[in-house]
């Protein structure tokens, strides 16, 4: 007859993940012409629990690379900028988040600038990025455990003068 035992063990008990499109401005010192690029680089998150909201706090540095002086010039504008995104997760089997569960954010997409416009020397970027959350916690799962039994059958004892006995008799010329 088998019986039922729980396991408490560490499982993913919520996911998701956001897409967010962001507006930010740069204001180079000389007034562009062009912008001939724009990247984002140096990008770094961190996840938290704030009264049972995700919260994830991050930034990065924009680059901005543009003409000036009727293009004939070009310079690099350096900014960074941090941002808050708040999730909420709905967790399995009506889990709660607590200090003891552990959120891990994964970047799905790394920020992207997807648009670009110059209006009275400054730089409007829009910025998408996509992230991803999963939080780990504590869950039970139960297993059926069936009766002791021996399945194992057991031998008797071998006596090793019975052996090698036995190999003495072997006639050695037998495959000739």
């Amino acid at each position: 007859m088998a019986s039922f035992k729980e396991i408490v063990t560490k499982a993913v008990i919520g996911k998701a993940k956001k897409t967010s499109v962001s507006k930010f401005s740069v204001t180079p010192s000389e007034i562009p012409d062009t912008v001939l690029g724009c990247w984002v680089i140096n990008h770094t998150f961190e996840g938290r629990s704030e009264a049972g909201v995700v919260v994830i706090h991050g930034g990065f540095d924009v680059n901005v690379w543009y003409s000036y002086q009727n293009d004939t010039k070009t310079a690099v504008a350096t900014e960074h900028f941090s941002y808050e995104d708040k999730m909420n997760i709905k967790l399995k089997d009506g889990s709660g988040l607590t200090d003891a569960s552990e959120i891990i954010v994964r970047s799905l997409t790394q920020p992207t600038v997807t648009d670009v416009t110059t209006q009275n020397g400054v730089v409007n970027l829009s910025i998408e990025k996509e992230l991803g959350v999963e939080i780990v916690g504590n869950t039970m799962i139960k297993v059926s455990v069936e009766e002791e039994e021996d399945d194992y059958e057991v031998l008797d004892d071998v006596d090793n003068e019975e052996v090698d006995q036995v190999i003495d008799e072997i006639d050695e010329d037998y495959l000739k």
